[in-house]
């Protein structure tokens, strides 16, 4: 008979899932979980559930939700080892689409997978969503940090948000008071945001990565780097001073596919060329990737992060207001009758 062997003893750990990482990544981030909370949060971390309390709040409230990630800008981050702003991304591209139908985002959920969980690099990234969640108000009341060993490979992590907001009902927005001659006012970007990084990363690749080159006084990985502008304070200061009739939120498929979501049947829009002005690091993309400007607006927001649409009475009053906010903006358009199968017309 073949000799008996006793197997030896395997872990969890053994097996590359490290408990204890885990245990200290969520003593790490505690406290500034703790910062984003708001008085409608019960509880704190820990529990199966997260739980907030809508109660005497809102007269018929009607929830929004969100879903969304970063695209390849993680890939850019993890390349350049940048972990502390890509948060601050995640949140942006959630709460930014909610705003748009008027919710105000009250919390906010993330899920963090990777292959070995490093603790600093984790903390960094949960940091950002942290910081995020204090720039748009609402709860990082949850979350999910997976170790899935042989998953992604060394030093690669995901990242998925979540969000859901809330609104009266007669206030939600939802395109039905948009009219022809209405006007788009656009709201500048920090940069691209988080869309079209698979084209930036092969731009940057083939331009041999100059990370430290200057576009309009910053270096330009910075530029890429940049976090997404987080709109949902300054707006909804205006929803409450101002009737808006639509909103839109300018992330994939950039001008030519996002505001007419928001734009009801029989109605298409005339966006003025001259008035989309490149900031420098959509230059240098569009000059070293010989991108057509056709292709730019499909795919960037070339500067414009957030539209509003509204009556052309209201763009005076409205516009002081952005400038007293902070937010840069011009009139790109207007909205007209539709012309044929093709709605939306740049030039």
């Amino acid at each position: 008979m073949p000799p008996v062997t006793t197997p030896t003893p395997l872990t969890y750990r053994d097996a590359g899932v490290d408990i204890d990482a885990g245990n200290e990544v969520v003593e790490r981030i505690k406290p500034l979980v703790k910062r984003t909370f708001r008085p409608e949060v019960m509880g704190g971390l820990g529990g199966f559930g997260a739980l907030f309390n809508l109660s005497g709040k809102y007269r018929e409230p009607v929830l929004v939700s969100g879903t969304d990630g970063v695209g390849t800008k993680l890939k850019l981050a993890q390349q350049l080892d940048r972990h502390d702003t890509i948060g601050i991304d995640l949140v942006g591209m959630c709460v930014n689409d909610v705003l748009v139908q008027g919710a105000e985002p009250l919390f906010f959920l993330d899920y963090f997978a990777t292959g070995k969980l490093h603790v600093d690099t984790t903390v960094s990234v949960v940091g950002g969503i942290a910081k995020g969640c204090e720039l748009a108000g609402c709860a990082l009341i949850g979350g999910e940090t997976a170790e899935m060993p042989d998953m992604y490979p060394p030093g690669e992590y995901d990242l998925a948000g979540f969000t859901v907001g809330a609104v009266e009902k007669s206030r939600l927005l939802d395109g039905a008071a948009v009219r022809e001659g209405d006007v788009l006012l656009g709201i500048a970007s920090s940069g691209p945001h988080s869309n079209g990084y698979s084209l930036v990363r092969r731009i940057y690749d083939r331009a041999g990565r100059p990370a430290g080159l200057d576009v309009g006084g910053v270096k330009l990985v910075d530029a890429l780097m940049a976090p997404t502008t987080i709109y949902v304070k300054p707006i909804l200061e205006l929803l409450g001073k101002h009737d808006l009739h639509a909103m839109a939120h300018i992330t994939g498929g950039g001008l030519t596919e996002n505001i007419i979501r928001v734009i009801p049947e029989g109605l298409g829009l005339d966006i003025e060329a001259s008035a989309i002005v490149l900031p420098p690091v959509f230059e240098w993309l569009q000059r070293e990737g010989a991108v057509p400007n056709p292709e730019m607006w499909r795919t960037f927001n070339c500067g414009v992060g957030f539209v509003l649409v509204l009556a052309p009475g209201d763009v005076a009053a409205v516009s002081a207001d952005l400038q007293r906010l902070g937010l840069a903006h011009r009139a790109i358009g207007q909205v007209v009758k539709a012309r044929g199968e093709e709605r939306v017309h740049i030039g």
